[in-house]
This record gives structure tokens, sequence and C-alpha cells, in this order.
């Protein structure tokens, strides 16, 4: 039986990605005998339950921490620093027991605090590193500061000082070889989908705002990685110059969100919308669409993978994907999806969008269609 040690943010019910497939993993360890402390953040309350699976037990420490402006460089430093330590504190003598301690990118910089306190605890440390940081800082930058490559170039120090590391995707392994991290410490380990999508399970009802087109759904964070000016200058070609067939429901939440909101309806092109459903309405709204949009900006290809691409994939609706094909979801978008369902455009190639739009709209043909703009 391994102790481990489970680390990352945002736990169900709260909406996060890496939470859902953290709890997820930690049942599966917990399943095959490990005991096994997953500690997370939460919106409401500090909270401990505990789980029996098979020969192994699973504890839930939930820690209450604030939201913040994302927005906000300074909140956000605070915050992350505030969390991290009391994530970190909330398990400090389950870490003196661990045999293992296994920590995500999210939230950012535990490694800051993890490997040197790993000098006096001594335990195996594996970094499943869901995103980057902080590369992902730096690459919504046009010019990176000093004192932040002098941080990042200490980040990289102590990475070689983890254990193992476990990787989303092929894109993330090549920046970890490019750093000089050993090949045989990194290990493949994909999410799957954050939810079974049974056939036959019924869709949930359209927006009535967007009756009469094909839909393209946008569901998940939208966010300062996700490229929105390609995919808008495609959109906004598609409604003026194509045959404005597809309509964007927008069921998202970020900064981006707001802005692509903003920007289409003061265009008066079509758009619905909406928030994140709860995690048992996903299968359902996966299958409700004509066609699901991925957005990802170069700069952050191989440290950032858009977890929303899993579900996409297995809901058997078409994809377009709107960036680099040095990037995962290329990979497995190419691999799991007919080639008539799946479209790609390069990042700042609109014209490659209105085409992927038109093609969109001639297959699935809805009721009629409707030309926003002069």
């Amino acid at each position: 039986m391994v102790r481990l040690v489970y680390l990352c943010d945002w736990l169900p019910p709260d909406f996060g990605a890496v939470g859902q497939y953290s709890l997820l993993f930690a049942r599966q360890r917990a399943a095959q005998g490990d005991d096994v402390v997953l500690a997370g953040l939460s919106s409401t309350a500090d909270s401990v339950e505990e789980e029996r699976l098979g020969e192994g037990r699973l504890r839930i420490v939930r820690r209450r921490a604030a939201l913040y402006d994302r927005a906000n460089f300074r909140a956000r430093a605070l915050w992350t620093a505030r969390t991290d330590l009391g994530l970190v504190w909330a398990v400090r003598r389950e870490l003196r027991a661990a045999d293992e301690i296994l920590f995500t990118g999210s939230p950012p910089f535990l490694i800051q605090l993890l490997v040197p306190l790993n000098l006096l605890l001594r335990k195996r440390l594996t970094y499943r590193i869901t995103d980057f940081h902080p590369e992902c800082l730096m690459a919504e930058m046009e010019r990176v500061p000093a004192p932040l490559r002098l941080f990042h170039r200490w980040t990289v120090a102590l990475r070689r000082r983890v254990d193992r590391f476990e990787v989303l995707g092929e894109d993330q392994r090549r920046r970890l070889l490019e750093i000089g991290i050993d090949p045989g410490r990194i290990a493949l380990k994909r999410d799957p989908s954050p939810v079974e999508i049974p056939p036959g399970i019924p869709p949930l009802d359209r927006p009535a705002e967007l009756a009469g087109y094909a839909i393209l759904l946008y569901s998940g964070n939208f966010g300062v990685a996700h490229d929105h000016e390609t995919f808008i200058e495609g959109y906004r070609r598609h409604h003026r110059e194509g045959s404005g067939r597809v309509a964007l429901w927008l069921n998202a939440t970020g900064t981006r969100a707001d802005r692509v909101e903003e920007i289409l309806r003061r265009e008066g092109l079509p758009v619905h919308r909406g928030r994140p459903v709860p995690l048992e309405q996903l299968p359902r709204l996966l299958v409700t669409p004509d066609a699901h949009l991925i957005t990802l900006r170069d700069g952050f290809v191989g440290y950032v993978l858009p977890s929303k691409v899993y579900g996409c994939v297995q809901s058997g609706r078409g994809v377009l994907y709107v960036g680099s094909p040095a990037s995962d979801v290329h990979l497995l978008c190419e691999r799991k999806i007919p080639p008539e369902r799946y479209w790609r455009a390069d990042a700042g190639d609109p014209a490659g969008v209105f085409r992927a739009l038109e093609e969109i709209g001639r297959l699935h043909k809805p009721r009629e269609s409707v030309r926003y703009g002069p």
C-alpha cells in the first residue's frame, strides 16, 4: 500500500477540469489499494470526507478559498501565494507520513514550495504538469521582464529535482525535453473524457435565440490561452460574405468569453451566451450542437492542452479547431474524428475559419439561414 498525497485546485462541485480529473485519478489509486489524501479547494467551506474503495481509502480535504479577479495581476499573485501555503499547511501531517506526493499545475507554483520542502521530507515527488507556469504568464507578454526570466530559470532548476512527470500530451513531453528533463522521468497519462456519453442520450434544448442555424458550441473556459480574434474575423466573413448558416453558442466563462460576446453583439452577429452546466448535464450538452469549437494561441502550444477536447471528441459531433497542428488537440482530433467532421485553421487564418464554417453550414443544412450585417 502506497500512502499518497494528491494536491490540486478546485474540487467538485466547484467547476474546474483539473479537480474533476484529480478526483477521478485519486479514486482509481484508492481502488488499487492505496491510502490517498486528495487536497483541493472549495468556494464554500472547509470540509473532510472519506471513502472506502476496495482495499484502499480516499480522504478528500477541501480548503475554502476566495474567488479573485484573474485580470488583476497583483490579486492573482497574492491569491496564489495564500492558496498554495494554505493548501500545503492543511495537509502538513499527511505530507510527513506520505510515500509519494503528487501535485498538479493548478494552483500554479506549488513546485516552488514542494521541491524545497522535499529536501527535508525526502518523498517521491510526481508532477502532473497540467499547465506550465510561469511559461503561461510569459506567453501573455509582449516583452518578458528580467525578474520573470530569472524566476523561470529557477523554476526549470526546480523541475530537475522532480522524480517523475505526468504529461497530458506529446506536445508537453516535447516542452520538458527542451529544458533538459530526462525522458525516462516523463510518462504520458492523458485525461479521459470528464463524463460518459451513453448511446441515445437526449440532447438539451437548443437555444431559441439560435433557431434555424447550425450550432457551433464553445463550452468551458475562454481565457488568455485561447485565440478569439481569428475565429471572430472568420465568423464575421461567414455572416457578411458567406451563407451565414452557423451560429455560436458561447457556453463559457473567462475574460475572452466576455470579449467575444461583446464584439458579436455590437456587430449584430448571432450569439447565445450561457454558462457551464452542472457535471451531470454535461453529456447532454456535448451532444446538443452540430459541432464544437476549440481554439489555442500558438504561444501556448505544449504549455496548455484544452481539456474540453476529450469531451468534444467523445460526443460524436464535429470539431472546428483554430490552432497549431503541433498541439495534441490536433493529434487527438485527427486520430479520433472522421475527416469529414474535423476542420482546422491556423491561428491568424480567418479565411480557414470561414471555409470551415461554410462547410459546417452546408453539411447540417439548417431549416433557414439569416444573413447578418450590411
